[in-house]
């Protein structure tokens, strides 16, 4: 299993098979790692497929807003090795490691991220972000043991990464403000580019 830090993760909410190719391209070529393929996306284990298949193995595609052991099962069929959900569910957490795959599981309390712990995960999605807020995540860090890693989604943007970098975020989701239907490649790598910059100035 991957136990590399995550970074910067591109939500792609809304994609389409038809975009996934030039989009995914772009985003790996602007330094994203990591892209995601939420489920009420249209048609998107298709698209997850094509990234897959597009993409060198140093760039993980994931399904997100994953709520169901079976939709784990669907998403590793057409190749993803990352599983985001926007809750704490055991059972989803579990038949993701069972599969060797990174699972990142929403958590808005500590009780929800230390069940995710138990459950299996290393890695999760602060959800939503700014609910919880820096001060939040600080405090987490102090409780939770050292090697789980932190990824805020949910308002975070180019103006906000750095200072949750700097609270202790090991990467973040980044969704309406990096990818929207309709947007372009090219304003998609524009957006991509700064963000990337930021992450590069701010986390080594």
């Amino acid at each position: 299993m991957n136990t590399t830090p995550t970074g910067l993760v591109a939500i792609l909410r809304g994609l389409t098979p038809g975009e996934a190719p030039e989009i995914g391209e772009t985003l790996h070529a602007a330094g994203f790692r990591s892209l995601e393929i939420p489920l009420n996306s249209p048609l998107p284990f298709e698209s997850i497929e094509r990234l897959r298949s597009l993409l060198p193995p140093d760039c993980s595609v994931g399904a997100g807003t994953v709520l169901t052991p079976e939709d784990v099962e669907r998403a590793k069929d057409a190749g993803s090795d990352i599983i985001v959900s926007p809750n704490t569910n055991v059972d989803v957490i579990k038949r993701s490691v069972a599969l060797e795959m990174r699972s990142y599981p929403g958590v808005a309390t500590p009780t929800e991220a230390f069940t995710a712990i138990d459950a299996g995960a290393t890695s999760l999605k602060l959800f939503p972000a700014d609910a919880v807020g820096i001060p939040g995540m600080k405090a987490w860090r102090a409780v939770l043991p050292s090697h789980i890693e932190l990824l805020p989604v949910g308002g975070v943007d180019e103006s906000n990464l750095a200072a949750w970098i700097a609270g202790g975020a090991g990467g973040a989701g980044i969704g309406g403000t990096l990818y929207k239907p309709g947007h372009s490649p090219a304003e998609v790598g524009t957006r991509a580019r700064k963000l990337m910059s930021v992450w590069q100035r701010t986390a080594n």
